[in-house]
Parts: structure tokens; C-alpha cells; sequence
């Protein structure tokens, strides 16, 4: 069995964390057998927690570009997307999702359960991750949380880059503090190859490394010199440079397709050119912290680490003398803090939409520390864990006071259910219609390999796309209403019942301007101003569906 690292010597040149891997006992290959048994476990575990989610079509992100580009790998063995513009993302997990297809044929079933095999090779990487920084005990609390977090299990079975990324990460880590420059350099090249943004870790390290050389003579007292690498590990901090090569080349290739270097003008602008503000920077800095330490019942478990802090460490009796639990050595927690530092700056500068999944490489390593913290101080610490555990999974059902992004926990079953069944409503009763509606519901309704629609069953519908549901794009929508017969809105926002800060214009106003916010208008309303009436709605769970026919 793999057994507690418990005596962990931070005066040695290889602190027992990672030289005792080493140097353990068991054959090879009793350890490749554990490693498959463990995966065999959490993809089992994986698939019996989401087998009622499994056969749900695709939503938001996943149906407006992975699976369009994934599909266009498979039909083309092109990873340059035909049928959308290309983002540039690299093509690893779409390939993934080709050669999975390819095998055991196109449908929702098998992209969520590749997916899913993915997500349990990641939970494995942090796992491996935990257990070589701290103990066993620490590793399986550890991983356990970050499986039912809400963020983290919604994103398991979404054919999405996010979480894969991470997951190499967790093992590229796992291979950096166990010395192994090697794999260290193939697994961060991975993360890479699957999203563009985990080269943010090995370049964070390598700064801190450069650092450290920088530093060290300096510093006088031991205790300081305890925060930098120990000296004699073979790692070289020129490994860490080497993940830039192949997403180089993914770069240089994608150039000579399409004539642009990082995504199409429209992605670019959105994510890059439209983000780079003095004032909103600051601002998604503070929900980038909110996601971090707070979002979904972290905050619980940030409470929680720090009031142990102020408790002495628990001792363990060793050879007849009480022994202090030791901590994560102290140079592993900083290597860590370097990537969380590089992630939230980069993550407070770029990106359209503050998403939580973009958080993901570094939220569970938070967790580890924290979860670690309460194993060395607090003495019922699994009781702590059991509770944030219970918020974590009333986080997956209940949705928070404020606007949130559905695809973080199970809000987007809801969205889901309710726009499959709108869209075998239209089938039904308006087949081959002009449908007036926004994105991503014109992708749903005419692309029937999303899974919203059967193209045998009905007529093809014809779409007119508007941008949201908001007052002036319904205005211009009410100007051309001879463009289409039917309209088909839904909430775009979710709009709690009883939001925080809802009277507070000052901050409406900001994430208007900042964050691309907008208030649908309701679907009488709406009705009311195309003239027409609402033959279909739906609510659930403060989102809602309708159907509108336009009267001549």
C-alpha cells in the first residue's frame, strides 16, 4: 500500500518528500499497478456520479466551438477548424475527442465518458501531486474535495480544454518537486499542447528559479533559504523552458493556415485587445480572489485553514518522542505560490468572460495547502473536511445570490433540459420556420449533431440570429419582424431571485461596461414588443425558455 510520508527533513539536500519516492522499495511494477487501480477507481466513481448527465447534449462553449472543432478533426483530419473561426487553441483534447469518436462511434455518451477518463487521469496527477508534497491522508481528503468541488465536476464530463490542462499540470508538478526534469518537461508540454494559458506554470517556475539563484547568496539566516529549491536536485531550470518549443510550433503552423497568430480578430479582441484596462484589471483581480478562496464553499475551507493557523502543529509519537506533524516544505509552497501569483495576474488581464474553469490548474492547490494546514493543526480536522465536503456538494444544487456562469455547477443541466425540450416543441408545432433567437440556441437548432434537434424528424429550421434579449436588440428585432415567424428567447444571465447588490447602479454600470453584462428583458415583455404571443414557456430554477409566434 502506499504508505504516509510522515517525516519530511528540510535540512537535507533532497527533503524526504520526493527522495523518498525514490528510493521506496516496491517493484515498478506493483507502483504502475496501484497508479492503474486508483484510476480504475476515481473513473469509476467519476462515471457512477455523472451516469445521469451523460447522454445530455452540448452546452454553451462545448456546442459553439470544441465539438465543431473536434468534429471537423474527425471529418477532415484538420485540427484548423471549417465550420467556426478559429480561436487557436491547441488540438490535443480535440484529438482526444476524434480518436474516441473514431472508435467507438459520434455521440454525446462517448465524449462525456472520454472526458471523464481524462478528469480521473487528472484527479490521479493530484493525487500522485499531494501525496509526494505531504502525506496520504492529506492526498486522499485532497482529492476527494477537488472531485465533488462544483467547478470541478461540472467540468469533468464538458468536452472543454480547461480542466485536461490542469490535469497535466497537477502531474508536471508532481514530476517537478520529485526532481524528474524529464517528465517534468513532457507533461507541462502537454498542458500546453491542450490549452495555450498552462504555460503559465513552467514559465512561473522557471522565474522563480531564476530568483532563487539570484537570491541565495544573500540570504544569511538557513530559515529564509528554506523558501528556495534545495541545492543538489538534478532538476534544470532550462526543462522548464522547453513546453514553449511545442506550442511554439502549434503557433507557427496555425500561422500558416489562417494568417493570424492568436485566434481570429474577433476572439482576439474579445479576450486580449477589449481586456487590458487599468480599471477593470484591479476589479477581475478581485473575482479571480473571490474564485480562488471563496467561490462555491471555499470560503469555508479558507476560514477554516486559517483559525488553524493560529493552533501549534499536532505531535505524533516517533521512537518514544513526541514528534510536530510537518508541513509542506516550505519551498514547495512557494514553487506553488509562483504559478497561483502568475495565473491570477494573467487570468486579471485576458479573457472576455472571468470564468472560474480558467482557475482550475491552480484552485486545488489551494486546497491541497489548505486541507494540509488542517491535518498538521487541527485536531478533528476530518470532521472539517466532511463539512466543506457537504457545502461543495449543496454548491452543485444551489445556486449562489449572485450572477454566476451555469456551466459551474449543475445550472446547466437546467439550461440543458429546458432548450432540448423548446427545440422538440419548434420541431413539432413550427417545423421549418424563420426562427428569430441568439447564441448559443442558432447553433442548437441548426446543427442537429449538437443533439437538440433530429434532421430526420423535421424540416430545417431557419435561423435569425440577435445578440441577446435585451431591450434595444429586441427593439431592432421588433423593426424587422417580416425576417422571421417564430422567436425563441431564454435567459442569457442568470438573474438570482433576490441578487446582492441589486439596487446598486454604480455596479451595474461597471459590470456593463467591464464584463459584458446586460438584463434580458422577460418574455411577456418581449412578446408585448414583436406582437406576439407566447404558445411555449418554461421556468427552472431562475432560468427560463419561451416560445413566441409573431402575429400578422
Amino acid at each position: 500500500m502506499l504508505r504516509p510520508l510522515l517525516h519530511q527533513s528540510t535540512k537535507a539536500a533532497r527533503p524526504a518528500a520526493y527522495s523518498d519516492l525514490k528510493t521506496n522499495s516496491q517493484p515498478v511494477a506493483s507502483a504502475w499497478a496501484q497508479q492503474v487501480l486508483l484510476f480504475a477507481l476515481f473513473f469509476a466513481g467519476l462515471m457512477l456520479l455523472h451516469a445521469p448527465l451523460l447522454r445530455l447534449p452540448y452546452f454553451w462553449d462545448e456546442a459553439g466551438y470544441y465539438v465543431p472543432v473536434a468534429r471537423d478533426l474527425l471529418l477532415t483530419g484538420s485540427p484548423i477548424p471549417q465550420s467556426t473561426p478559429s480561436n487557436a487553441h491547441p488540438p490535443l483534447v480535440l484529438a482526444w475527442l476524434a480518436l474516441a469518436w473514431r472508435v467507438a462511434g459520434y455521440s454525446t455518451l462517448v465524449t462525456r465518458t472520454a472526458l471523464l477518463a481524462v478528469s480521473a487521469f487528472s484527479l490521479l496527477g493530484l493525487f500522485r501531486l499531494a501525496r509526494s508534497a505531504a502525506n496520504l491522508p492529506v492526498a486522499w481528503a485532497t482529492t476527494a474535495l477537488v472531485a465533488i468541488y462544483p467547478v470541478y465536476f461540472t467540468q469533468s464530463s464538458m468536452a472543454l480544454v480547461d480542466l485536461p490542462a490542469a490535469g497535466f499540470t497537477f502531474w508536471a508538478l508532481a514530476a517537478y518537486i520529485e526532481d524528474r526534469p524529464g517528465k517534468q518537461a513532457l507533461w507541462f508540454s502537454l498542458a500546453a499542447l491542450t490549452k495555450e494559458t498552462a504555460i503559465l506554470a513552467p514559465l512561473a517556475l522557471f522565474a522563480w528559479e531564476l530568483l532563487g539563484c539570484s537570491i541565495r547568496p544573500r540570504l544569511k539566516e538557513i530559515r529564509w533559504k528554506e523558501i528556495l529549491p534545495p541545492e543538489g536536485r538534478r532538476t534544470q531550470k532550462f526543462f522548464l523552458l522547453l513546453p514553449v518549443v511545442p506550442l511554439a510550433a502549434w503557433y507557427a503552423y496555425h500561422y500558416s493556415k489562417t494568417g493570424f497568430l492568436l485566434g481570429n480578430p474577433e476572439f482576439f479582441h474579445y479576450n486580449v485587445s477589449a481586456t487590458l484596462n487599468p480599471l477593470r484589471v484591479p476589479l477581475a483581480l478581485g473575482l479571480r480572489l473571490w474564485q480562488l478562496f471563496g467561490y462555491f464553499g471555499l470560503y469555508l475551507l479558507t476560514l477554516a485553514g486559517l483559525l488553524a493557523m493560529f493552533r501549534p502543529p499536532l505531535t505524533s509519537n516517533e521512537q518514544g518522542s513526541e514528534v510536530a506533524r510537518p508541513r509542506i516544505p516550505f519551498w514547495m509552497l512557494a514553487a506553488f505560490l509562483s504559478v497561483i501569483l502568475a495565473y491570477l495576474a494573467f487570468m486579471s488581464a485576458v479573457g472576455g468572460a472571468v470564468l472560474a474553469r480558467y482557475m482550475l490548474p491552480v484552485v486545488p492547490l489551494v486546497i491541497l495547502a489548505l486541507v494540509s494546514t488542517l491535518w498538521r493543526r487541527a485536531r478533528h480536522w476530518k470532521l472539517i473536511v466532511g463539512a466543506v465536503a457537504i457545502a461543495f456538494v449543496a454548491g452543485l444544487f444551489i445556486n449562489p445570490p449572485y450572477g454566476f456562469s451555469l456551466e459551474d455547477n449543475l445550472a446547466y443541466r437546467d439550461y440543458i433540459v429546458m432548450h432540448a425540450e423548446a427545440s422538440r416543441f419548434l420541431a413539432m408545432r413550427y417545423p421549418g420556420e424563420r426562427v428569430l433567437t441568439a447564441w448559443p440556441a442558432s447553433d442548437e437548432l441548426t446543427r442537429p449533431w449538437l443533439g437538440y434537434v433530429n434532421a430526420k424528424a423535421s424540416q430545417p429550421f431557419r435561423v435569425v440570429r440577435i445578440e441577446d434579449f435585451s431591450a434595444s436588440q429586441i427593439d431592432i428585432a421588433a423593426k424587422a419582424r417580416d425576417h422571421f415567424d417564430v422567436a425563441l428567447v431564454f435567459s442569457t444571465k442568470y438573474q438570482p431571485p433576490h441578487p446582492l447588490f441589486e439596487n446598486w447602479d454604480a455596479w451595474q454600470r461597471v459590470k456593463e461596461k467591464f464584463f459584458g453584462y446586460h438584463r434580458d428583458l422577460r418574455p411577456e415583455d418581449i412578446a408585448q414588443r414583436l406582437g406576439g404571443t407566447i404558445s411555449y414557456h418554461k421556468e427552472l430554477n431562475g432560468q427560463w425558455i419561451a416560445v413566441i409566434a409573431v402575429e400578422r
